[in-house]
């Protein structure tokens, strides 16, 4: 039976009327207690804020960013690295008279082969000594 044509039931009704309104009551009652109690005064001097190092706050916060990103730097990039859709996955390359051949997988390698940031010629390096 569709939605519309399902029978009234006024105690139905009633009920999430009455549910709906002991929400609202104990929303409000919460609220101005959570209210009441943000406005309660903060119990530090006011002087313990004027004694800030701000070397040692700035050295904490790049730990903290150097920390954070540094597991980063050794994630796969390529979600569909080695499986056998992955469309990085080819290459072009060609060889002109007897020359050592030439492609585009000595730079696509890296990444299709499941590498990671630290893993790239480039980035590699420069990452390590950045991030610990």
């Amino acid at each position: 039976m569709a939605r519309h044509a399902e029978p009234r039931n006024p105690r139905r009704s009633a009920l999430l009327k009455a549910g709906l309104g002991v929400t609202a009551a104990g929303a409000a009652m919460f609220g101005a207690a959570g209210a009441a109690q943000a406005a309660a005064p903060v119990p530090l001097p006011v002087d313990s804020l004027t004694r800030t190092d701000a070397a040692a706050a700035g050295e904490g916060a790049l730990s903290g960013v150097t920390h954070g990103i540094g597991p980063l730097t050794r994630l796969q990039l390529d979600p569909l690295a080695n499986t056998g859709v992955d469309p990085l996955d080819n290459g072009l390359g060609t060889q002109v008279a007897d020359f050592k051949p030439v492609g585009t997988n000595l730079v696509t390698d890296h990444v299709t082969k499941g590498g990671a940031a630290a893993d790239l010629p480039v980035v590699g390096p420069l990452s390590r000594q950045l991030l610990p």
